[in-house]
């Protein structure tokens, strides 16, 4: 009975994990849908809505310290709770990239650079997030690899995005008689469009780390991990 108690833990730990996941990636999809909307309210509500995500997180720490402490796991558990606790922290960060995605919305003063096509990129990261979460819960090492290779096009995505945020800027030709609060905003926006995309390249790169983890946690790989 008490090993059956034990694997009924790792299962619902798993599950709890998941349900994070489909919680951030939910959370990450309303960040992006208020950005492109420019709905302030929508904004106001995800970022007024990241305890759920903070208290998911501290939540499920606490179950992967407990089986740690009482269950003391060996190989393949082991792995198994280990990986789990850095997955939540990837997920968690992400969470707070969505936060910060609210925030960049609130903050907008015009709409600028439309040749860059953050929508594109935003689902780009969606799908990658979701599909490492699968491949966590298929325990599918092939998946890992694929989440991987597909980090390169999101990176080759933002960075055509930077180039085309700069290079606008630098052909942009301002009025003598702009003022300077004009200019002020010209480049708070320029700069909350560039972190509006590096912040969608470090939601790849938590999917990547959880992929990582994966394929640790499934085959003892450390190949991913950096």
């Amino acid at each position: 009975m008490p090993r059956e108690s034990y694997q009924a833990q790792l299962e619902t730990m798993q599950e709890d994990v998941l349900y994070m996941s489909e919680v951030v990636v939910d959370r990450l999809r309303s960040a992006l849908a208020a950005m492109e909307q420019k709905d302030e309210q929508a904004a106001r509500d995800l970022i007024a809505g990241d305890d759920e995500v903070n208290d998911l997180y501290l939540e499920l720490e606490q179950e992967c310290i407990d089986l740690l402490a009482l269950q003391q796991p060996v190989a393949g558990d082991l792995r198994l709770i280990a990986s789990s606790f850095k997955i939540i922290t990837d997920l968690e960060r992400v969470g707070d990239l969505a936060v910060n995605l609210g925030e960049y919305t609130l903050d907008s003063q015009q709409d600028m650079f439309p040749e860059v096509d953050i929508n594109t990129i935003g689902d780009h990261t969606v799908e990658m997030l979701q599909d490492a979460m699968a491949a966590y819960e298929a325990r599918d090492p092939e998946a890992c690899y694929a989440i991987a290779e597909r980090d390169d096009e999101l990176d080759a995505l933002c960075e055509q995005a930077s180039q085309t945020i700069v290079r606008e800027l630098i052909e942009t030709e301002l009025d003598p008689e702009d003022s300077d609060e004009h200019v002020e905003e010209l480049m708070q926006d320029v700069s909350r469009m560039l972190l509006t995309v590096r912040d969608l390249e470090r939601v790849g790169d938590h999917a990547v780390n959880i992929a990582a983890r994966t394929l640790y946690m499934v085959e003892n790989d450390e190949e991913l991990i950096y």
